[in-house]
């Protein structure tokens, strides 16, 4: 099984470099018989250091240039011209382990039907050092919810991370794409991962998780990097509140939420909670680690709640919930 690898990049040329240098040296079975940089408009070196692979024995990298029209776009631009059967998607901050390709390979032989998908793990790169606080989002916060899986656990559309996910390109090109409106303000952002997903399940897809599957996320965050990212997920609520899985969404997350409690106590506890919050969030940055759960009060109560967004679109159900959304969001 030829794996066709698909990588959409804007203005990372640098650890794009180190991206490619990754999938040059994979071990094992990997069958990668090419890679699909698809460049969304860089001003940036990023087509010199996908040529640097033209006359490379170790890997072949197709580059593909296009305008700047978003990740969506970028991502379907690769699977039109992917020639392998199974397509993996990273993305260009995302280096792989030795062994992902292989390990992606190795779960679609023992699943050989066409429904089937794996998920691989996303930790984060040695070289950042990361802070407690970005080990807590990437395995039980806003970035990812890796924290949760078992091996071999199938997991439904809201955990469809394609930054390094490996779907057979004859289920693609059967049941649809990435969705291109996902383009809000002149940013594209969130949601398209779990819009494909879920019109894919409709379609009996299943998504096995591969923890061996390793990939490298190269990139250092600060609690304040995350939060704005949050809150540009949120913004672009409104385009994917129009889609079907986002009122699947809305059920699900409302099935794991309770609603708040209107009374006078919270009234007066919620400017005392505000005090201790400033008091505990110098330390979020920092490498002395917390509980998760105070990580996840402090970081929440300095995000504007998912359901003022909701409601502006026409909810009026959401204000019932809480704010919390972990694990939507995938690296960007």
């Amino acid at each position: 099984m030829q794996v066709s690898v698909i990588i959409p990049t804007f203005n990372r040329a640098s650890v794009l470099r180190k991206t490619l240098q990754g999938y040059a040296e994979q071990s094992g079975d990997h069958q990668i018989c090419e890679v699909l940089v698809v460049d969304d408009g860089s001003k940036d070196d990023t087509a010199s250091v996908a040529k640097e692979w033209n006359d490379s024995p170790l890997l072949r990298v197709r580059y593909l240039k296009q305008e700047n029209r978003g990740l969506s776009a970028a991502r379907n631009h690769g699977i039109r011209e992917a020639k392998g059967e199974l397509l993996l998607f990273g993305d260009d901050d995302i280096i792989p382990s030795s062994k992902m390709v292989a390990e992606h390979l190795a779960w679609h032989r023992k699943h050989p039907e066409p429904n089937f998908g794996v998920l691989g793990l996303v930790n984060w790169a040695a070289e950042i050092n990361a802070t407690p606080f970005m080990v807590w989002s990437g395995l039980y916060g806003p970035q990812f919810n890796f924290g949760f899986f078992k091996p071999g656990m199938e997991l439904d559309f809201r955990y469809a991370y394609f930054c390094n996910t490996s779907v057979k390109a004859s289920f693609l090109a059967q049941h649809g794409v990435f969705n291109e409106a996902f383009r809000y303000g002149g940013k594209t952002y969130g949601w398209e991962d779990l819009e494909l997903s879920y019109r894919l399940c409709t379609n009996g897809y299943r998504l096995l998780y591969n923890p061996e599957a390793v990939g490298y996320h190269y990139k250092f965050e600060t609690f304040e990097n995350t939060r704005r990212r949050v809150e540009m997920l949120y913004s672009t609520w409104p385009i994917f509140a129009k889609t079907e899985a986002a009122k699947r969404f809305l059920e699900l997350w409302r099935a794991t939420h309770t609603a708040k409690t209107k009374s006078a106590l919270r009234r007066v506890v919620k400017p005392l909670k505000s005090v201790v919050m400033a008091l505990i969030r110098p330390l979020v940055d920092t490498r002395v680690p917390l509980p998760h759960r105070l990580y996840d009060m402090v970081f929440y109560h300095y995000v504007t709640p998912f359901s003022n967004y909701v409601d502006r679109a026409g909810d009026p159900k959401a204000s019932e919930t809480h704010p919390e959304m972990a694990g939507a969001l995938g690296p960007k």
